[in-house]
């Protein structure tokens, strides 16, 4: 993990999120969320902080349902203020239940805090997706993008369920100034699921370029022809399938 501050980066990327929703065409659908709209696309944004923030608050031991979430959708007209509220409540939830208080998550209980680096790089990708469907530039620090994928990797290596990964070991190296060793990773994976630490090392296949390019390769936003792909290209693609968001 680098040094982020991870709640003051999420309110920043709320920020350009609801930017990017407000100066787009509410209709314009999501080629990368297929069936979604730009509005669809916030309302799912704002409904997953909030619902997050329920289950902080609630100390929850199981998952809540989404559609009952308290102020789950945003009055008409109002989505971008309802969406800037998201932060808010959850860093609220997290504040009244104790940062190190274990609530449900989808890797079993971890502290409340958790859920802020969660719910902030849910919306980092989402604000690619928003970015995509309006034709706009997608902006994203270095070492946000960095921590966006080791987290993402994470999360693939601890949550329980069946993903048909190839054995294999892939490599991913950021090329962007400053990122040292947050900038490398060295993931092995196969029948036993997947892990993954900070390193160089050779792999099947290597992936090199930009740190936001990385991640919208790796989570199904771009095309490999975006990096440099060194190696078995057939490994990468049969492991980013199982790997996209």
């Amino acid at each position: 993990m680098t040094d982020l501050d991870h709640a003051a980066t999420f309110t920043d990327y709320n920020r350009r999120f609801a930017a990017v929703i407000a100066a787009g065409d509410p209709r314009a659908p999501v080629p990368t969320c297929p069936g979604w709209t730009l509005t669809q696309l916030g309302r799912h944004v704002g409904r997953g902080d909030r619902w997050a923030a329920t289950m902080v608050r609630e100390r929850a031991t199981a998952p809540l349902d989404p559609k009952a979430v308290p102020g789950g959708k945003p009055e008409d007209g109002r989505l971008v203020e309802w969406l800037g509220d998201g932060p808010r409540e959850l860093f609220d939830a997290v504040a009244h239940t104790g940062a190190e208080v274990p609530v449900w998550t989808f890797t079993g209980p971890r502290p409340a805090g958790w859920w802020v680096r969660r719910r902030l790089h849910e919306t980092v990708v989402h604000l690619a997706d928003a970015a995509l469907a309006s034709g706009v530039p997608y902006e994203v620090e270095p070492e946000v993008a960095a921590d966006a994928l080791s987290e993402w990797l994470t999360l693939m290596a601890e949550i329980p369920q069946q993903r048909a990964l190839p054995e294999a070991t892939v490599h991913l190296h950021a090329h962007d100034e400053g990122l040292g060793a947050a900038g490398e990773w060295l993931i092995t994976s196969g029948a036993g699921g997947l892990r993954w630490e900070h390193g160089h090392g050779k792999g099947d296949v290597a992936l090199r370029g930009h740190s936001a390019d990385l991640l919208l390769v790796a989570l199904g936003r771009a095309r490999a022809d975006s990096v440099e792909v060194i190696g078995d290209r057939a490994v990468w693609d049969a492991f980013a399938a199982e790997l996209a968001f």
